[in-house]
């Protein structure tokens, strides 16, 4: 009779080694996961930085005319009347539903927060895409309203609320028909 074929033992799965606490080693891998979340916490916050312009520039993307470009006036009345009073609405319903003698919501204030530092900005100087300039228009119609390098392309200028009038090109856009 053949002798019985006894087949490869299976390889014991490896026991994770174990460093002293005070060990060179042990140092090494301290440093390489605290460097590895700082790098994640970086890319988180630049991934919502990017949505939070993403939103903003959809905004003027969306109060774009069809055809044509809107005058220094019109730009202004869209700053004044629909970005600044965009929630207003909200605003009211925390009020609405707060009752009388309580503390504001985190939501209220933050809101309220919000909307002091954008009338703030505007009043200073805020800095928006030329929908002023039909060259910047035009590419900014070709935008896919997700790729926020895209906007580097066009021409910004900074408005006041003090002073209606006056535009001033704060940036003047790295596309070559500019």
């Amino acid at each position: 009779m053949a002798p019985a074929k006894t087949g490869k033992a299976a390889p014991a799965p490896k026991k994770e080694k174990v460093f002293h606490p005070s060990s060179r080693k042990a140092g090494q891998f301290a440093r390489h996961a605290l460097r590895k979340g700082k790098l994640g916490n970086l890319a988180s916050k630049r991934g919502q930085k990017h949505n939070s312009l993403v939103d903003v520039y959809g905004f003027f993307y969306h109060a774009m005319p069809e055809e044509g470009v809107l005058t220094l006036e019109e730009l202004h009345n869209i700053i004044r009347e629909v970005w600044l009073t965009r929630f207003d609405d909200e605003l009211e319903e925390e009020r609405a539903a707060r009752r009388k003698g309580r503390p504001k919501s985190a939501r209220e204030v933050k809101l309220e927060d919000m909307r002091l530092r954008e009338a703030e900005i505007y009043r200073t100087g805020m800095e928006v895409i030329d929908l002023t300039h039909a060259p910047t228009v035009e590419i900014f119609r070709r935008w896919d309203q997700k790729e926020v390098a895209f906007i580097g392309l066009l021409r910004f200028i900074r408005i006041f609320s003090t002073e209606p009038e006056v535009a001033i090109v704060s940036r003047p856009g790295t596309h070559q028909s500019i």
